[in-house]
């Protein structure tokens, strides 16, 4: 029998990242988007927590790009690298890119995933955490020049890729959702837009 039910007009989904690493994981779920880039003021507070600035950021991330685009339904993402609660950022050079992957060597870091999903016209506003331990092997300096030099990963936290070579750098990783280290926690994502209006399936 089919189902004669009407379904409500779904609404358009924009991801508010100009991330390929977003990008090509929310088109995965092969659902139509658009992007906008957001523009956020990314300094971190004084005495926040890497959690509260991953959470922050993935909010006004959402905020800035919904207030452009009322009737859609926003997606906004930050990560950042937490080690012993010490928020570490993109290294942006292969200078301080060395100086992190030496720091976090042997060591646990705790990657903070957040998600925000946000439709100013519905009043839906949603934000989820994944975090996702990761530890490092006891690397070599030659190890680290060596990796670094081949992928480049400089507009990553952390300074690794672990979608990439980066794997080769960690002994383990522990998480609830395997894409959230790229960046997008897409089990959370996926249950957010439907609640805000997006069929996924």
């Amino acid at each position: 029998m089919l189902d004669s039910t009407p379904h409500p007009t779904p609404r358009k989904l924009i991801l508010g990242s100009t991330s390929p690493y977003r990008r090509e994981l929310l088109t995965r779920l092969r659902i139509p988007f658009d992007v906008a880039a957001p523009d956020v003021d990314e300094t971190p507070n004084m005495s926040e927590t890497p959690e509260q600035l991953a959470c922050r950021l993935a909010l006004a991330k959402a905020q800035a790009v919904a207030s452009q685009f009322p009737a859609c339904v926003v997606i906004g993402s930050d990560q950042v690298a937490d080690l012993d609660g010490q928020a570490l950022g993109k290294p942006g050079n292969h200078v301080r890119a060395v100086a992190q992957l030496q720091h976090m060597r042997g060591k646990t870091v705790v990657f903070q995933t957040a998600v925000a999903v946000v439709c100013l016209a519905s009043g839906f506003s949603q934000v989820d955490l994944a975090k996702v331990k990761v530890k490092f092997r006891a690397l070599t300096d030659e190890e680290i020049d060596t990796y670094l030099r081949l992928e480049t990963p400089y507009d990553c936290a952390g300074s690794a890729k672990s979608e990439g070579l980066g794997i080769a750098l960690l002994e383990s990783i522990d998480n609830d959702d395997p894409t959230a280290l790229v960046g997008l926690p897409l089990i959370r994502t996926c249950r957010m837009i439907q609640a805000a209006g997006v069929r996924v399936l």
